[in-house]
């Protein structure tokens, strides 16, 4: 007897595409001013059983909008299958950051891989809080003097030192004029991330950004969203 035919798959093109999704807080979190920003989660896939198909990584960033925008448009742009990325934002300084990604991450549980906090130096005395987080097994991404530089080296090389982001603006917008810090769009960078990895590994020691000017850590970070190569359990 003959079989009823399957009705056609609709085309992956034509499927529509995943969105990271907003989240709102679940309490917790150090008091003060230091107030956390909404979370935003990429898709997170489970296999039968509970599962996780994918790493998961907390990142906490330590402002309210460049860094998160940067993130979010790089997670949709390498839509990476090994990994899904929770970014939380948190604007205060980095030691009370460092204590609120902990924090977070104890409330969590073991369900995060690793977790990575966002950060300048801009005028901020950054070393007390950088050796915390090595303590407290959170790894760090500085930009010395901002994060200004990471996009900077999308387009070129930079090793002149520079002190605060107005000196740094200047350099960006040869290359986008249009460069706002609350608005960023990362169609304007998508291309140029590999090549910013190798420029900034090349301004310092990883590890070391945080007292060398200009460097920037944001680079290991960005590999680590890109890569499919999962971690061994």
């Amino acid at each position: 007897m003959a079989r009823t035919p399957r009705p056609a798959r609709t085309p992956r093109s034509a499927r529509t595409p995943r969105t990271p999704t907003a989240r709102s807080p679940k309490g917790g979190g150090s008091g003060g001013s230091c107030a956390p920003g909404p979370s935003f989660e990429s898709n997170v896939l489970r296999l039968p059983g509970g599962r996780r198909a994918r790493d998961r990584l907390l990142v906490v960033c330590g402002a309210k909008a460049t860094e998160k925008d940067y993130l979010l448009g790089l997670v949709d742009h390498v839509a990476n299958p090994a990994v899904t990325v929770r970014i939380r934002t948190k604007s205060c300084a980095p030691e009370q950051l460092i204590t609120y990604a902990a924090g977070e991450r104890d409330r969590i549980g073991d369900d995060f891989d690793q977790v990575w906090c966002v950060f300048d130096v801009d005028h901020f005395e950054v070393t007390c809080a950088v050796d915390r987080a090595r303590r407290m097994g959170i790894r760090v991404a500085v930009s010395n003097p901002c994060f200004e530089l990471w996009l900077i080296l999308h387009f070129s090389g930079h090793t002149a030192p520079v002190r605060t982001y107005r000196e740094l603006l200047p350099y960006l917008k040869r290359h986008v004029p249009a460069y706002e810090k609350a608005r960023l769009d990362f169609r304007d960078f998508e291309h140029g991330w590999p090549e910013a990895g190798r420029r900034a590994r090349r301004l310092a020691t990883e590890g070391r950004e945080h007292v060398t000017n200009p460097s920037t850590g944001v680079w290991a970070l960005v590999s680590r969203i890109a890569t499919e190569e999962r971690r061994t359990r």
